[in-house]
């Protein structure tokens, strides 16, 4: 296994992990008959970010270490006022 293909496997990993945040939305909402964003929804973006972050910066692709630089603070500040908001 070469390292070009051991990189790809992390990048396909981590989209994996992203892609999976609409699965979970999805699901979630179609049980509740209602739009609904579930706290794992969150916990997807973060991981499937953090390792689609590493990827781009392992690639040097400015746009997506932009993107998913931008979207850690969202998903890290949601999570953030899950649990520490008042209620």
């Amino acid at each position: 296994m070469t390292n070009e293909t051991i990189w790809l496997g992390i990048g396909f990993f981590g989209q994996g992990l992203f892609f999976m945040r609409w699965v979970v939305q999805w699901i979630s909402s179609e049980k509740k008959k209602k739009s609904e964003i579930p706290v794992l929804f969150w916990y997807f973006s973060l991981i499937g970010g953090l390792i689609t972050l590493i990827y781009a910066i392992y690639r040097v692709d400015p746009v997506f270490i932009l993107a998913q630089s931008f979207g850690l603070v969202v998903y890290l500040r949601n999570i953030y006022f899950i649990y520490f908001s008042e209620k």
